[in-house]
């Protein structure tokens, strides 16, 4: 059996990210995700860089406003079904997070 050629971006590279002790908080996932999704060239004329890291930088907060909205409509999710299992003081633990 063949397999066909990959063809893989010279620039390919792999990033780890790990923490201590505790998860990402979305400031960090927001700007990883940012770098991810708005690469800015090195050899592009200095104006259009400046407005890349503008927007860029921008969008972190987009990010990150979103990000802490999930968490909290994911809270509201998990304390509900929490209440709705006959634990409310389990429930009310969760929603104080």
């Amino acid at each position: 059996m063949s397999f066909p050629a990959l063809d893989m971006n010279p620039d390919f590279k792999v990033e780890v990210h790990t923490t201590h002790n505790r998860g990402f908080t979305p400031e960090e996932i927001a700007e990883r995700c940012a770098t991810k999704i708005i690469s800015i060239s090195d050899s592009a004329n200095p104006a259009i860089q400046a407005q890349a890291h503008a927007f860029r930088q921008h969008m972190v907060k987009v990010l990150e406003f979103y990000m802490h909205e999930a968490i909290k409509s994911d809270r509201t999710t998990v304390y509900n079904a929490i209440l709705d299992s006959g634990n409310p003081e389990l429930a009310e633990l969760i929603r104080r997070l």
